[in-house]
This record gives C-alpha cells, sequence and structure tokens, in this order.
C-alpha cells in the first residue's frame, strides 16, 4: 500500500550522527550587541566548514557554563574577550555532549541549510496521508521529541476497532546507510509483523516509500529501560529527561544478568538470521513483565546511523555490525549496574560493584585494550559467568522466515553498511593523524622557522621598495644634474648589495608594485637617459651565479 507521496528526489541524506564542531573566529559589534564569526565544521575535515554570525546559542531546561553578562560596560574590550573564552567554553560543551550535539535546536543554530525545515508538520502531514488510506486508524496526540532522532517522530494513535489499545506510530526519513532496493527494503518491512520472539517487541504494521517509513507498535505505558533508570515519565521529551537527570538508580544484579542474556540472546537470533541491528541502547529497550523486549529493529534497514556511531568511528575493530552490537552492549551494560552512561569511553577505571563478574565484562569490551585489539563475540559474552547460568523461561516459538533472495540482498546491504564505516574509519585516523602532527613540538618549530623566513622576505621587499621610492624621488628632482644622477646610481648598487637582495626577492618585489609606483617608474625611465632591458637579458641576468654585476649595467646604462 502506497500511501506517501513522492517528493523530489536528489535529496542529500545527511548522517546527523556525524559531529559539528565550533570555533569562535572573531566577534563584531553590531546595534549595540556583540556578534561572533564561527567557523562550523562538520566531522573532521576541515574542508567541509562554513562560518555563521550568531548571537547566541540558549538551550532551554539544561543548566550550561554560559559565561556572565553585564548591565554596564559590556561593550568593553577586554570584556567582550573574556566573553568569548566563555562561550568558547560553552559551544565546545554542547558540541561534545553526546545528546545536546544531536538537538535540533543546536544542529539548526550551526547549520541552519540543513536543519530549518520543521520535521513534525512534514510526519503530520505523511501520517494523515497513511490514515486517509487506512481509516480505522486515529490520531490521539503526538509524542513531541520523546526520541533522539532529528528527521524521527512519535505519534500515539488508537485503532477504531480497538480503542482502548494504544499504539505508537514512528515515522522517519530514510538515512545514508539505506542500501537496500526500494523493492527488497518493502519486502523486508512486511515481514516483520510476522516476527515472533519473547524478547523483540512485535510490529503492527511497517510501510516504506522512497524517502520515508512508517511503523506501528504497541505502546509501552511505563516507557523504556532509560525511563525506568532515570526516573522520568515516558511522554516527556529525550533531551529533558536524560540530559541532566535528578533521580538515577542501577539495576540489582538478577536483572543485570537476567536482562543482559535476554538480549544477548535476540542479538544471536538476528545474527543468526542474516538480519543487521546495530542500535542497542536503553532507550531501544521496554521491560514487561521482568522481560526485555528490544525496539527498531528495523532501523538498519532504513539505513539509519546508531545511537553510538560517534563513538565507533574512533575505533577500526569496531568495523561490523555484531562488533557495533557488542561495543552497544557495553554501553547498555554500563548504564544498567551504575544508573548512567560512561563519561567518556574507553573506561579503563571501574566504580565498585558487588560482583567483579560485571567489571570483567565491561572491561574486555569498553577498556583501551578492548577498543584496540578487539571486543569478544556475542556468543562469547553469552559463555562468561555472568551470563552462563542465567535460566530462561518462555514458550513462544521463535520464527522470522526470510527468502533466500532476500537474506543475499540483506548480506550484501550489510556489507555496503561496514565498508561505509570503514571509509569514514580510515577517514577519521588519516586526518587525526594530519592533526596531532600539526600539533606536535617539531612541527611548530617548523613552522616558526617558515615564518621568520617569510618576514625577513617581506622586510627585504620593503626595504627595496624604499630603495626604490628614494632613487625614483631624487632623480625626479635632480634629473637635470647628470653628475648628481650618476652619483646616485652608484649609491643604488651599493644598496643593492648592502640589503643583500636576491633575484627571487627583487621579483616578488616587482609583483608587489602598486599602479602608482609602476606609473612613477615609467615617469622615470622617459626624464631620465635610463633604458630597461629586454626579456631575454632580464632571464639570462637572473639564471647567473651573481646575476647583479650584470643585471645592473642593464638597467643603468645611458644612450
Amino acid at each position: 500500500m502506497a500511501f506517501l507521496e513522492k517528493q523530489s528526489p536528489g535529496r542529500v541524506l545527511l548522517d546527523d550522527t556525524v559531529a559539528l564542531t565550533a570555533l569562535i573566529e572573531a566577534s563584531q559589534n553590531l546595534h549595540s550587541h556583540t556578534e561572533y564569526i564561527i567557523r562550523v565544521q562538520r566531522g573532521v575535515s576541515t574542508e567541509n566548514s562554513w562560518q555563521v554570525n550568531k548571537n547566541l546559542c540558549l538551550v532551554s531546561g539544561v543548566s550550561l557554563p554560559l559565561p556572565p553578562k553585564k548591565l554596564l560596560g559590556n561593550m568593553d574590550r577586554e570584556f567582550i574577550a573574556e566573553r568569548q573564552r566563555g562561550l568558547q567554553v560553552y559551544l565546545d560543551f554542547i558540541t561534545q555532549h553526546h545528546i545536546l550535539a544531536t538537538c535540533q535546536l543546536v544542529k539548526k543554530f550551526l547549520d541552519t541549510n540543513n536543519y530549518s525545515a520543521n520535521y513534525t508538520e512534514i510526519a503530520l502531514q505523511q501520517v494523515s496521508m497513511f490514515f486517509r488510506s487506512d481509516p480505522k486508524w486515529e490520531v490521539v496526540e503526538p509524542l513531541k521529541d520523546i526520541g533522539w532522532r532529528i528527521r524521527k517522530k512519535y505519534f500515539l494513535i488508537k485503532n477504531k476497532e480497538q480503542p482502548k489499545e494504544r499504539q505508537v506510530l514512528s515515522w522517519v526519513d530514510l538515512g545514508p546507510d539505506k542500501f537496500l532496493s526500494d523493492k527488497d527494503l518493502q519486502s523486508t518491512m512486511k515481514l516483520l509483523p510476522s516476527l515472533t520472539n519473547p524478547y523483540i517487541c512485535p510490529v503492527t504494521f511497517a510501510n516504506t516509500s522512497e524517502l520515508s517509513a512508517l511503523v506501528i507498535r504497541m505502546f509501552n505505558e511505563k516507557g523504556t529501560l532509560r525511563d525506568l533508570i532515570c526516573k522520568v515519565k515516558p511522554k516527556e521529551a529525550f533531551m529533558r529527561k536524560y540530559c541532566n537527570p535528578k533521580k538515577i538508580q542501577g539495576l540489582e544484579l538478577q536483572q543485570i544478568r537476567t536482562y543482559g542474556r535476554q538480549i544477548l540472546e535476540v542479538l544471536k537470533f538476528l545474527h543468526d538470521k542474516g538480519f543487521p541491528y546495530g542500535h542497542l541502547h536503553a532507550s531501544n529497550i521496554v521491560i514487561e513483565d521482568n522481560t526485555c523486549k528490544v525496539l527498531d529493529i528495523e532501523n538498519s534497514l532504513l539505513g539509519l546511523p546508531s545511537y553510538y556511531r560517534p563513538y565507533i568511528t574512533q575505533f577500526r575493530k569496531i568495523n561490523t555490525t555484531e562488533s557495533i552490537d557488542v561495543y552497544s552492549f557495553g554501553h547498555l551494560l554500563y548504564e544498567m549496574t551504575y544508573g548512567r552512561p560512561p563519561d567518556a569511553v574507553p573506561v579503563d577505571q571501574y566504580p565498585a560493584v558487588t560482583n567483579t563478574s560485571v567489571v570483567s565484562v565491561l572491561q574486555s569490551i569498553l577498556s583501551t585494550d578492548a577498543c584496540k585489539t578487539g571486543m569478544p563475540t556475542v556468543a562469547q559474552l553469552l559463555q562468561t559467568p555472568l551470563f552462563s547460568d542465567v535460566l530462561l523461561f518462555h514458550s513462544e516459538k521463535l520464527q522470522f522466515k526470510i527468502p533466500t533472495k532476500l537474506r543475499d540482498a540483506l548480506k550484501t546491504a550489510k556489507e555496503c553498511m561496514e565498508k561505509r564505516l570503514q571509509e569514514e574509519q580510515k577517514t577519521h585516523r588519516r586526518l587525526t593523524r594530519a592533526q596531532s602532527h600539526h600539533g606536535s613540538e617539531e612541527e611548530k618549530r617548523r613552522r616558526k622557522i617558515l615564518a621568520r623566513k617569510v618576514e625577513n622576505t617581506r622586510a627585504q621587499t620593503r626595504a627595496t621598495k624604499v630603495v626604490f621610492w628614494g632613487y625614483l624621488y631624487f632623480t625626479i628632482s635632480f634629473f637635470d644634474n647628470f653628475y648628481f644622477t650618476t652619483f646616485l646610481k652608484k649609491i643604488m648598487y651599493f644598496l643593492l648589495h648592502t640589503f643583500s637582495l636576491t633575484p627571487k626577492s627583487t621579483r616578488y618585489m616587482l609583483k608587489s608594485l602598486t599602479e602608482q609606483e609602476n606609473g612613477l617608474i615609467h615617469i622615470l625611465i622617459k626624464r631620465t637617459s635610463l633604458v630597461v632591458p629586454s626579456a631575454s637579458d632580464l632571464v639570462e641576468s637572473l639564471n647567473r651565479e651573481h646575476p647583479w654585476s650584470s643585471l645592473l649595467p642593464l638597467i643603468w646604462r645611458t644612450h
């Protein structure tokens, strides 16, 4: 059932997980306030950057390190410089914060061209078209910004035939990792409602168009696992819930072991079916009757980048869909244990816990050594003491039949996703090494030496222009006195040797002469008895070891 209208082709599929960095380059006074000129860069390549002129970026509901303002004296140079340093700290904070960096308010502030669209309005239009094609559904309320993706919107809906049941409809743009053909994607999405697994949240309906997708599943009133950990209401906005939660609490050891084992079983099931996932995190898990159920298994089909992609691109060993799932499981296990995600990765120091086997598993995934040399597989994690003896009780038959043709298409798409990730990791490593070299002490010394050479060349150029101007002034003033002019010629010859001018610096000086200066030289040539050497004479002279001795007689000889 095609429910979405065809949209304009040629749209660029941006990866919204690619980090934006911001550097304040300068400030300017504009209408009694200070405006800052900010250089914004997408990713690690300096070629992908642009300038924006902004006054200030505010993110409401979150405590941020904003520098103070002044009622009087806010245009003082010292205050502006101090405030600029404080605003740079502020920009660094929001662009490096994992949740704030993906917020549309921040993205729109730094990249207005790509993030000015009203995605909620677009989603409403598309959902309305779907409802016209299938009138049994009805919107109860929009669930505004409950997810972290900018281009994904949620609506609480109900089936008119079962009005007491609440389901959630998600609408999302297709992402940059979409490598399935439209036909194969449509066929695979239609298979999702037939998937039966006790640890996967069932899909009621799924469909796609050329540019977007729509999925319906049951709504969990208690929210996600992260809602449970952070003690927040499920319908609140993602940023408000998780940026700075006031009450957090890790899970008990038995819950960690049970939920961890259930999640690993889901990952093994999907990998055995050749179905890529890569989107495991605490907001993609709901708890029903002490059982974990994984959400959004369709994300990889739709080409959506992983929640942890900014971390993943830094480590070349995390280069397959299974290693992404294992790495994501490490983050999830840390959050279940300590009640919050890790502050930074790799993690080599862990707070004390009652069971050392938890720390052992975390070290095998999130430590510096694991990120550099490789992590365990899902099967190996299932064999660890933390999960191996956990008993599972479920009577549902596991079912997910994928036709051979679609299985081959999924395999090809998975390989393309992994290839794009590996290419991005290579680019990240290359540019990071280049930036590291650029910032090394040896490179700094080399640049200082080069800068001194450039300054010396400029000084010689300035000196040469002074000599020329002096000669022009006196020659034009006293050109009638032949003997005085001849004397000045000798002075000129002496000054050239005194300043140790080379042919290269002289050529540089001649190029830098202004139009007015060139005009005066022509006046000089006309009003005195000087002649200009031919091009061949100049080239021949400048190619000699000591060119001035042969060049100057050519310039200063008289008729």
